[in-house]
């Protein structure tokens, strides 16, 4: 997709990331930590 200026990038990013990411559904192979849990636990 081509974007008119950056800020419309920005946004479609931002849109599909809060859209499609999955900060909810948790994962065996992590101890059974959604994405987000992990990821706070790390960094």
């Amino acid at each position: 997709e081509r974007y008119d200026n950056r800020e419309q990038a920005i946004q479609s990013i931002f849109e599909y990331v809060e859209v499609f990411y999955n900060n909810q559904r948790r994962h065996s192979t992590v101890g059974y930590l959604s994405p987000a849990k992990f990821e706070r636990r790390y960094y």
